[in-house]
C-alpha cells in the first residue's frame, strides 16, 4: 500500500510505502511531464537507495533526496502508522 506524503508546486507527488518486515520504507516520486508523460524515481529508506530513476536528471535527484532526508525522521514515522491520516488520527 502506498499513502500520500507531499505536493510539491511543481506538482511533484511524494508517496510511501507502509515500513517493511525489514525495517525499509519505499518513497517513489512521480511529475507529470509533457515529454514523458511523467518523470519518476523509487528512494529507498532508511539506506536511500535509488533505482528506477526515469528522466530526473541528477540534479533533479539531488534536490529530491534533500527533501526527502529532511523529511524522512516524518515518512518513517507514518510508515510504521499506515499513512499521514492514521498517524494523526484524522
Amino acid at each position: 500500500m502506498m499513502y500520500p506524503f507531499m505536493t510539491l508546486n511543481d506538482e511533484t507527488e511524494i508517496v510511501h510505502s507502509e515500513m517493511k518486515e525489514n525495517g525499509t520504507v519505499k518513497v517513489y516520486i512521480e511529475r507529470p511531464d509533457e515529454q514523458y508523460g511523467f518523470k519518476h524515481a523509487t528512494c529507498w529508506l532508511p539506506q536511500y537507495r535509488w533505482e528506477d530513476i526515469y528522466h530526473f536528471t541528477q540534479e533533479e535527484i539531488k534536490q529530491l533526496e534533500e527533501i526527502i532526508r529532511s523529511t524522512a525522521h516524518l515518512i518513517i514515522e507514518f510508515s510504521r502508522e499506515g499513512g499521514f491520516e492514521n498517524a494523526s488520527n484524522l
